[in-house]
């Protein structure tokens, strides 16, 4: 049985960086002797310094591959695309199948730049048209063109395990790929667990995730089985992956 409220949308890679404290600087002005007899040298320090910068702007400009980035180079796409549907792109055969009845209207957006290329789509499912209970769905695929993500996918997995998440790797499926799996027990009534797993996967510079979450209550309702759900997040995603490359 599935949980009536939709699931968190907090699972994309969110962990911004902390800005360093600037070196306080002295007290009062330099002794005017002190500025007379470094003046020269400062004055030529910056000159070299912008004679540095603008060698370097025009480096990056005609010479390709002369920057590596702190995470490595910049990521090869491949033949992964921008969709503008991403929803209809995906098919989602096999948790169509667990859930052949569809709740509302799909959710979709397409998004992009010269850095970043955007996908996302969300879903509401349901095992028949009759029940007021779904499973929700949320998928998002990603492009880095200048940003190698490999730091912040690392970091994400890392956030999923201090929100107590069990992670599995999956072998054999882009760089690197893993299951996320949540039971987490309602605050308010322990006997109702409210269930979350989810794909992510690194594919160069291709991030892409796809999350199901659904709900039981003990002694009214049985626990979607997790080996079945996990199975429906590889089996659907490969397929979506395999699109995005037109494939």
């Amino acid at each position: 049985m599935s949980h009536q409220r939709p699931a968190p949308t907090d699972t994309g890679p969110a962990f911004p960086g902390v800005p360093t404290p600037p070196t306080p600087l002295p007290y009062g002005p330099p002794p005017r002797a002190a500025t007379r007899s470094r003046r020269r040298p400062l004055l030529w320090g910056v000159l070299s310094a912008l004679l540095t910068s603008a060698i370097w702007v025009v480096a990056v400009l005609t010479v390709p591959g002369v920057v590596t980035l702190p995470d490595g180079p910049a990521p090869e796409i491949g033949d992964y695309r921008v969709v503008d549907d991403l929803c209809a792109t995906a098919r989602l055969s096999r948790f169509t199948q667990l859930y052949p009845a569809q709740s509302g209207t799909p959710y979709h957006y397409s998004t992009r730049h010269a850095a970043l290329d955007d996908m996302y789509c969300s879903k509401y499912l349901k095992k028949s048209a009759g029940e007021t209970e779904y499973s929700s769905l949320y998928m998002q695929a990603q492009l880095h063109r200048k940003v190698n993500p490999r730091a912040e996918f690392d970091a994400q997995q890392s956030g999923l395990r201090q929100r107590k998440y069990l992670i599995t790797d999956v072998p054999e499926l882009g760089d690197q790929a893993y299951v996320g799996y949540l039971d987490d027990r309602s605050s308010s009534d322990r006997t109702w667990h409210y269930l979350t797993q989810v794909l992510y996967v690194r594919d160069g510079g291709l991030t892409y995730y796809l999350s199901w979450s659904g709900s039981y209550q003990e002694g009214k309702g049985v626990a979607p089985d997790r080996e079945t759900v996990r199975q429906a997040l590889l089996m659907d995603s490969r397929d979506v992956l395999r699109a995005l490359a037109g494939l």
